[in-house]
């Protein structure tokens, strides 16, 4: 199956999962470093802590992260309307509303994956959303909830939200079991069942769906992309993240893309490790942020080389931290501490 990705499905083509205590500006800003189109998501924000709390930490970005979504965590219409505005408000390209956390604490919200029980209330949340802002809500969901495999349970579900203005599905391959499984585990134990996810884009040609769940190779991103719009990733993408640095040339024509500069396209690990030095120096001076945690996102950057477990103890050692993070690279490719 063959797009063009000038259509709107290319938008998604490759994107980052949003990924709780994982993906915050710091990760996503070095992702973009290795992506310039890939669709970064934030964590999950719920619409209790933008109403309620301080706004500016939760939803200020760096520029250079776009394309970005703001993942929201709620049921309410009229909270998911005003927190989507707010999201519109700051620059987000996207509102992304999770129907996919199992997590207790997020059922105890009544939000989430068991949000898919009630595809009534997403169908008014969505609405209320594509109503308050002019750019794109989807949706992130499971293919079903509990031990229960019926196609027409998340055919259905996706049926109702879509008349309601939602046009882009991502679709974890997996069911969403609410008890007895972690977080951890329901992103691991219930089967993935690619099928369904076909099965949904079959039923549904005119609405966008990107696959997500499991995908760890160039070969399976490709194999799905027969199939779907576009492919999600998530812990591959953050623990290996150099395998970004080849999605645009491969999945979006980045060769051709006559605005890519040459740092973009013959950059090496290194010059990504320097620009993130220079990151954290801007960070630190005019945030106050120490290096460490934003040091923590590219751990994995030199993933499979020889010395990387050396380079990996230098960036994460907190005992450092009082050192500006140029000298801590020189430590770290030293492979010495002082």
């Amino acid at each position: 199956m063959t797009r063009s990705l000038t259509s709107q499905a290319g938008r998604w083509r490759l994107a980052v999962a949003p990924m709780l205590d994982w993906t915050d500006r710091h990760c996503r800003y070095f992702h973009r470093l290795l992506s310039k189109h890939a669709v970064l998501y934030t964590e999950m924000v719920t619409t209790g802590a933008l109403i309620h709390g301080d706004v500016a930490r939760h939803l200020a970005f760096n520029p250079q992260e776009h394309p970005v979504a703001l993942q929201l965590g709620g049921s309410e219409p009229q909270d998911l309307a005003k927190c989507a505005r707010l999201g519109e408000q700051w620059g987000y390209d996207e509102i992304n509303l999770n129907c996919g956390c199992p997590s207790e604490r997020v059922q105890r919200g009544a939000f989430g994956a068991c949000l898919m029980n009630e595809p009534r209330l997403v169908a008014d949340g969505v609405k209320a959303m594509v109503d308050a802002v002019g750019i794109p809500v989807t949706v992130k969901h499971r293919i079903g909830i509990d031990k229960v495999e019926n196609y027409d349970f998340v055919r259905d579900f996706v049926g109702e939200v879509s008349r309601a203005g939602c046009s882009t599905f991502i679709v974890h391959a997996r069911n969403a079991w609410l008890k007895g499984l972690s977080p951890k585990d329901n992103r691991e134990v219930p089967p993935l069942r690619y099928e369904t996810v076909y099965q949904l884009k079959r039923d549904f040609p005119e609405l966008v769906f990107v696959l997500n769940g499991g995908v760890t190779t160039i070969e399976q991103v490709h194999q799905h992309l027969e199939h779907v719009d576009g492919v999600m990733l998530g812990r591959e993408a953050y623990h290996n993240p150099w395998w970004l640095n080849q999605w645009d040339a491969q999945f979006f024509d980045a060769q051709t893309d006559t605005t890519a500069s040459p740092s973009q396209t013959l950059q090496t690990r290194e010059s990504v490790e320097q620009q993130m030095v220079a990151y954290m120096e801007v960070e630190h001076s005019e945030h106050g942020t120490t290096w460490p945690s934003i040091a923590r996102h590219m751990l994995g950057l030199r993933h499979g080389l020889p010395g990387a477990r050396r380079w990996r103890q230098v960036w994460s050692d907190h005992k450092l931290k009082s050192l500006p993070p140029a000298q801590v690279m020189a430590l770290a490719h030293a492979g010495a501490r002082p």
